[in-house]
């Protein structure tokens, strides 16, 4: 894995096995709309948000309570010039103890700030793992998108200006 990209990490009360199922439930904190399995290896899954953002993930390590990655096949942003940006890269969740807590350090590995979608998917990324993710792991319901509805102020923004 490239050593650059976007971390951020979050300590929970729960334990491993909780925060695990949480991660992998990614219907529950990233998008209601998400398409495919996302528990084992070798699955894959397609997230998308109306026309501005679909992806195409593969998990491509599993070790239940310790980690998971997922390897981005295929990505398109309506609002970059880029049309290769994520695709490539990979986004791991590697969950330790600390303090009698739950660790939890996600990385989106590759995601530098060279890339046009770098601010808006690093706010993106903190408010899906620091609120919706955390979220669904303490109180058992997360912030996914919705059906058509934004889940960042982004996303909501590149809706209303047709972006």
């Amino acid at each position: 894995m490239t050593t650059s990209g976007f971390t951020t990490t979050l300590l929970v009360d729960q334990t491993p096995k909780a925060v695990f199922d949480a991660i992998n439930n990614v219907r529950g904190w990233w998008s209601e709309e998400i398409e495919g399995s996302t528990d084992k290896l070798n699955d894959e899954f397609t997230y998308h948000f109306e026309d501005v953002h679909n992806c195409k993930m593969k998990l491509i390590e599993v070790i239940p309570d310790k980690k998971v990655v997922w390897f981005v096949m295929d990505n398109y942003f309506k609002f970059t010039k880029d049309k290769s940006e994520w695709i490539g890269t990979k986004i791991s969740f590697e969950i330790s103890e600390k303090d009698h807590k739950t660790q939890i350090r996600f990385t989106h590995h590759g995601l530098v700030p060279e890339y046009e979608c770098y601010d808006i998917c690093r706010n993106a990324w903190s408010n899906y793992i620091q609120d919706s993710l955390r979220n669904l792991i303490s109180t058992g319901k997360g912030l996914p998108n919705g059906a058509g509805t934004p889940r960042t102020a982004d996303e909501e923004k590149f809706l209303s200006d047709g972006n």
